[in-house]
């Protein structure tokens, strides 16, 4: 059953967080494959969304000052896309930091933040509606990989997606491409998109972001474990594993991996899973688009790209797409 959160009555708290189960059939694949790979969704437990966000202060870090200045300094344009009284839904909402350089020009008439952390989700969507206590705000703790619908309905209005961060890099392309295609049945025939892109930039910047001097990308990947450790009960030592991150230049990816320092097992709720010594596993992809590229991209998902805004210096994009005539 949903929960209501009553200590504001601008909020309201829906958790729809997946079953333990779920998370273990997931895990165990992923972890059995010759590559070992998990869902990049898991780093985001309380403690991997408070992480990510000291990532974003990092100063190697250029995607999230680069994408709030391209927000903040169109975010009138923004808005005049999005249109008066839409629906603003934000899968993956985190802290939804950004969405609040925005708000005030789009006056949306509900937010819908979307994020698999309950307690991070409550407590950033109760500090929302104190700032903006003219905000209806209709947070939803879900796995928006999967298809989630809200058990309380949701306030009519033309829906906008705001999906920031260049998220959608995590997605291996032909996921991204039918991750995309998946929002139409969110938004509906005349429902758009607003979606943040990072670009294709010299490696020297990609490399450095992913591995800042301070350590904390490092303690982001290196806390996943102990999110797996709490989901299914699994006894991964994070001092057995040390973080790596490159760019593979053959898939124009980031790259992020955990790196067994010796052969060990590892138990998962009575499953073995066995690592050898410099064996990985990946936790994360990033990859990096072209303008060209990401048209494509989107065309393919069914939606025309109306407007691009890009910082001075290019590095990171926004794009507000909407479906394509042919599939209204």
């Amino acid at each position: 059953m949903p929960v209501t959160a009553k200590k504001l009555s601008n909020v309201l708290f829906e958790d729809q967080q997946p079953a333990p189960d779920d998370n273990r059939a997931e895990l165990i694949e992923g972890l059995s494959r010759k590559q070992k790979k998990i869902n990049p969704k898991y780093f985001y437990d309380e403690q991997g969304s408070e992480l990510f966000e000291q990532i974003t202060q990092q100063s190697e870090y250029y995607p999230t000052r680069t994408e709030k200045s391209i927000l903040s300094t169109h975010a009138s344009e923004i808005a005049s896309y999005c249109g008066e009284d839409c629906i603003l839904i934000e899968p993956g909402s985190g802290s939804s930091e950004k969405v609040r350089l925005l708000l005030d020009e789009i006056q949306p008439a509900a937010y819908v933040p979307l994020d698999i952390s309950a307690d991070f989700l409550y407590q950033a969507a109760q500090k929302l509606g104190q700032e903006f206590p003219w905000l209806n705000i209709h947070a939803i703790c879900a796995d928006f990989s999967d298809q989630w619908q809200a058990r309380t309905e949701l306030k009519g209005g033309r829906r906008v997606v705001f999906y920031p961060g260049s998220t959608i890099g995590n997605m291996e392309p032909e996921v991204a491409q039918e991750f995309l295609s998946n929002l139409r049945e969110w938004i509906g025939h005349d429902g758009s998109v607003l979606i943040g892109v990072d670009l294709h930039k010299p490696e020297h910047l990609l490399n450095a972001a992913y591995n800042d001097a301070q350590g904390v990308t490092a303690e982001f990947n290196l806390n996943v474990l102990n999110s797996m450790n709490n989901l299914v009960n699994a006894d991964f030592d994070p001092d057995d594993f040390s973080h790596r991150a490159f760019y593979n230049n053959d898939l124009n990816r980031i790259e992020m991996h955990l790196v067994s320092k010796d052969s060990q097992t590892v138990n998962i709720d009575g499953g073995l899973i066995q690592f050898d010594k410099g064996e990985t596993l990946h936790t994360e992809s990033s990859y990096k688009y072209t303008l060209a590229s990401f048209t494509a991209l989107s065309n393919a998902a069914g939606f025309t790209l109306e407007k691009s805004w890009l910082d001075e210096d290019e590095l990171f994009s926004v794009h507000y797409l909407t479906i394509s005539e042919e599939l209204k």
